[in-house]
């Protein structure tokens, strides 16, 4: 996947020198040694290697051969010389990638699991409400409200959620922290935090709190009318047995599976949100560095794509053996 986005951002013309060669205070020197240094001057699959080469071991400036050390003292190691994490430099920025990350990955994931917890907490309830009471009136109006969801585009509602905001003056409009953000105590900041999340967390869970309510319906529908549910009423065992206890944990299975893809799916989804409602996430940082061809900063936004999505998959299996009945641990 790295290898393919780096190739996509060396399909354009020029590279992330171009704003140093055409600025007269850097000499022609200087972007020569830059573009040794990096590897931009080679092909893209040789910038990819050195960039993963850097990205977990430290080699030695100079390497030289053992035979090279005639005069008895200890030649220099072909062998790295530690271990790091070297995700590279951000010439957008003009700081190493690791700073400019870490300033707003925890923004990102602070609004992506948030909106996932909320996603859960209110899809799952509706979903089985709506199956348990099929075709009844409460069903019928959230099927409504949730056909509305689904088709609302999430930047529109932003910009409509913004101009309430705007004129009623109840929410802040933009940000993650009030000017006295740091005077305040610790459940005003809190509260303060909550407040700015708002917005953006209403615009990235009403679409997919829509999706994931119908796709709850149909999967309680069908495990509702399996042989098993039925002998389990015949049985006689009380109604909320049948349905939390039996119907429920199967019906949970695919969701769970689909956790794995919706925590990385996240990352991309609240791009644009957050772009929209002025939250300093990721988004703008990845937007602006595919428009500088920023690779280092690039590359590191695909990288963290690609762990999220292994992280939420491992979670889906843990806890789908968790919810699975099926699955022994003997």
């Amino acid at each position: 996947m790295g290898l393919v986005t780096l190739g996509l951002i060396n399909l354009p013309p020029g590279d992330v020198l171009s704003a140093y060669r055409n600025d007269p205070k850097v000499s022609p020197t200087e972007i020569r040694k830059q573009e040794r240094k990096f590897r931009f001057d080679r092909s893209f699959v040789v910038q990819y290697g050195y960039w993963l080469k850097n990205l977990f071991l430290e080699w030695p400036d100079d390497v030289q051969p053992a035979s090279a050390a005639a005069d008895g003292t200890k030649p220099k190691s072909w062998l790295p010389t530690r271990v790091r994490l070297d995700l590279g430099y951000s010439f957008l920025n003009k700081r190493p990638v690791v700073d400019v990350i870490s300033e707003r990955l925890v923004n990102t994931l602070m609004l992506s699991v948030a909106s996932l917890l909320l996603i859960w907490a209110v899809a799952v309830p509706l979903g089985t409400y709506s199956a348990v009471k099929q075709y009844s009136l409460g069903d019928k109006t959230l099927s409504f409200i949730a056909f509305i969801g689904m088709s609302f585009p999430s930047f529109f509602l932003a910009l409509i959620l913004l101009y309430l905001v705007s004129l009623t003056g109840w929410l802040p409009i933009g940000g993650l922290r009030s000017n006295n953000y740091y005077e305040l105590g610790f459940l005003g900041q809190l509260i303060d935090l909550a407040k700015h999340m708002v917005v953006p967390v209403i615009v990235v869970v009403t679409g997919s709190i829509a999706g994931m309510q119908r796709l709850m319906r149909g999967n309680m529908l069908e495990v509702l009318r399996m042989q098993y549910v039925t002998t389990a009423r015949a049985k006689g065992l009380p109604e909320k047995a049948v349905i939390f206890r039996h119907a429920l944990r199967n019906a949970l299975n695919p969701m769970i599976t689909i956790f794995g893809y919706e925590f990385s799916g996240l990352l991309s989804g609240v791009a644009l949100t957050e772009m929209i409602t002025s939250y300093p996430g990721l988004g703008s940082v990845m937007l602006e560095a595919v428009r500088a061809q920023d690779v280092f900063l690039v590359m590191a936004s695909m990288m963290i794509g690609g762990v999220m999505l292994i992280a939420g998959n491992l979670i889906a299996d843990v806890l789908l053996a968790l919810a699975d009945p099926r699955i022994s641990y003997d």
